[in-house]
């Protein structure tokens, strides 16, 4: 499989699924989680369906992997948003997290470490830093010297001599350095012993630190949103690298959900909540529409996209609901294990998907829907015997050419909220049910 890499700009190849002696090739992951301080937005959930589809198809394909996915529960975020209160609103807004990602329905990370958990690692990531000379502390406060390390900027493309002061502070000895530790301020309320005072930790160490617990001092792949890799990526390389960790191998940037073009996000005010997207539309359609564009590039999030989305997954509950045993040549697995393995090109696997469902493959649909991408679809809904009455009624009218008569009995079944559609296999139509979020619901209700 391969893997594009925004650290060597181009796709890298992971190791074979086994070693010479048989034995599973073992492969971390970590994907950055979120600061936790309100409900995420729907456009937060992309990493985490990414890293758990990807977990999902490198164990199928034989790997042994581990993928951790942090939270970060210390941060002035949450400092900002409950002053005084901020342990209280990180333990309420992580619950909250993994309530609304279980909604998906694609199951947990194997580690969710919390930046509160891990201090005792950080500390001792800092310590080594500053005893190397990597690091200094300055009135409590203890920043990473970025002129010690030659290659920052490598990861984000940013050159060193036109990086901004990341975190304005007139006891630093140069604007590029960035914070590994904060000393306690008025209005926060947690903070930590260490050996420069109370306080707590930089952002980006917490991620250092956090990998390095639950992976070890090198992994295969770190991934994240786009809007990561600089400074927090960036400032997570020239940490460990620094400390002498090879740390991740490839680096993978989804693409950001855009709301009418835009980016989304919290401080834009133009967001919508994971719950609330899932309860309105159901997680299959939202995972169908992460599924639409590939996984680096940007993805616009509108109800036309939705709609489309929610329109294919009926598509797909209708081929394995309605299964008339009919058979075509169609795409193989290994067309589908192709485009999967080429950067996990899920546009691609969708068309294939779709070619299985014109062709009736639909053992190869449901492994690839359910096995791979974790898409739970609708159970079977057998229609009522008044339902299949009036269909037949309709049927014979059609025959008969009564085509009046016809239309009126499709007018009664929508009412009972079934769609009828003429097709050729037997027995010559098929019944569909109307869901609730359909607008023909309404009308027949109205």
């Amino acid at each position: 499989m391969r893997l594009y890499s925004s650290r060597s700009r181009q796709k890298e190849e992971l190791p074979a699924p086994r070693q010479p002696d048989g034995t599973p090739t073992k492969i971390g992951m970590y994907f950055c989680g979120p600061t936790v301080y309100q409900r995420i937005h729907v456009g937060n959930a992309r990493p985490f369906v990414i890293s758990m589809w990807l977990r999902s198809w490198l164990q199928l394909q034989g790997y042994e992997v581990t993928l951790v996915e942090n939270i970060t529960d210390i941060n002035d975020k949450i400092y900002d948003a409950a002053p005084g209160h901020s342990a209280e609103l990180a333990a309420d807004a992580s619950r909250w997290y993994v309530e609304d990602t279980d909604l998906l329905g694609l199951g947990r990370p194997d580690f969710e470490p919390k930046a509160s958990e891990t201090v005792p690692e950080i500390l001792a990531l800092i310590e080594e830093l500053v005893s190397d000379g990597l690091a200094y502390e300055a009135g409590g406060d203890v920043y990473f010297r970025v002129a010690r390390f030659p290659d920052y900027g490598r990861l984000s493309g940013q050159r060193p001599d036109e990086v901004h002061d990341q975190e304005p502070n007139p006891l630093k000895e140069d604007p590029r350095d960035f914070a590994l530790w904060k000393a306690t301020k008025e209005g926060e309320d947690t903070s930590w012993a260490s050996p420069w005072g109370r306080g707590r930790p930089g952002w980006h160490i917490e991620c250092s630190a956090m990998a390095e617990k639950y992976l070890g001092r090198s992994f295969e792949i770190h991934g994240g949103g786009l809007d990561l890799i600089f400074p927090h990526h960036e400032n997570e390389v020239a940490q460990s690298r620094g400390a002498g960790r090879e740390f991740a191998r490839i680096w993978m940037h989804n693409g950001l959900l855009r709301f009418t073009g835009e980016k989304m996000s919290k401080s834009l005010g133009n967001i919508a909540s994971l719950r609330d997207v899932v309860q309105e539309w159901g997680p299959a359609t939202l995972l169908v529409f992460f599924m639409s564009a590939h996984w680096r590039k940007p993805i616009d999030f509108d109800d036309r996209a939705l709609q489309a989305a929610e329109q294919q997954v009926r598509t797909f509950e209708n081929r394995l609901n309605w299964d008339f045993g009919f058979r075509a040549p169609g795409p193989p697995w290994e067309d589908f294990t192709a485009v999967v393995n080429d950067d996990f090109n899920t546009p691609e696997a969708l068309a294939i998907l779709h070619e299985w469902v014109n062709t009736g493959q639909v053992e190869l649909l449901e492994r690839g829907l359910i096995d791979v991408f974790g898409i739970q679809l609708k159970d079977v809904i057998e229609p009522p015997e008044r339902v299949i009455e009036l269909a037949e009624q309709r049927k014979l009218a059609r025959a008969s050419r009564d085509f009046e008569r016809a239309d009126e009995l499709r007018d009664d079944l929508a009412e009972l909220n079934w769609e009828v559609r003429d097709v050729a296999d037997e027995p010559g139509y098929q019944l569909v049910p109307i869901r609730r979020s359909d607008p023909r619901f309404h009308d027949a209700h109205a």
